[in-house]
């Protein structure tokens, strides 16, 4: 079995550790976090090895179970740099496509679809129920919450964050639907079409949210 290190010891972290229990393809080690009290409330078998200094993992497989992806994505550029290894964790009960490419550091959450022709980068997190369809092209650091729905021949920039049940319309071959480097996608949002770099869209239709 391969050994595996979890950084996270919250909520997110005891789905993942369930899904990883569940495939019975690796060997948690053990949890780092800022201190012990998550990993004391979930009662995990594996121990707590300590707080966020991770100075001995260079080599090590890690997996990054942190819901917040600001966080999770600075820790995936720092151990990167580190020498970390970012092994898939794809649950059993999932569809990829043979057709689509997925790079290193994937959470892959059960009754998740990638369909024909995806090509995914690092640091994705897909939640429960999400699928992304055809010729969707995501980048390095992108979030779906649960049951995000994004059709066909979409293009999602790098540091992208998309809320619980998010609908991302279809473009196409020659005008893909892109959405900018650093947006937040709401909770619930239709977005129709493209999105701005680092802007937050809500409501459906989506709009940018105004701060006032």
């Amino acid at each position: 079995m391969r050994k595996i290190y979890i950084i996270g010891a919250g909520g997110f972290a005891s789905e993942l550790t369930e899904y990883i229990l569940d495939n019975n393809e690796e060997h948690i080690v053990g949890y780092f976090d800022k201190n012990d009290h998550e990993h004391k409330r979930y009662g995990y078998k594996a121990p707590y090895l300590g707080n966020e200094d991770f100075s001995d993992l260079k080599d090590k497989n890690i997996v990054l179970s942190i819901a917040d992806a600001t966080l999770r994505t600075a820790l995936f550029l720092k151990l990167k740099k580190r020498g970390c290894i970012f092994p898939n964790i794809i649950h059993h009960n999932t569809f990829i496509a043979k057709s689509s490419r997925i790079k290193c550091g994937a959470i892959i959450c059960p009754f998740v679809s990638l369909l024909s022709n995806c090509s995914i980068g690092e640091n994705f997190q897909a939640n429960v129920y999400s699928y992304i369809s055809h010729d969707c092209v995501i980048r390095n650091n992108v979030t779906f919450a649960p049951s995000v729905k994004c059709n066909g021949n979409v293009i999602i920039q790098d540091n992208v964050y998309i809320g619980t049940g998010a609908i991302i319309r279809q473009g196409s071959a020659n005008s893909p639907l892109i959405i900018g480097q650093g947006a937040t996608i709401g909770a619930g949002a239709v977005v129709l079409r493209s999105v701005e770099p680092n802007s937050t869209m809500v409501g459906a239709p989506a709009r940018a949210l105004q701060i006032k």
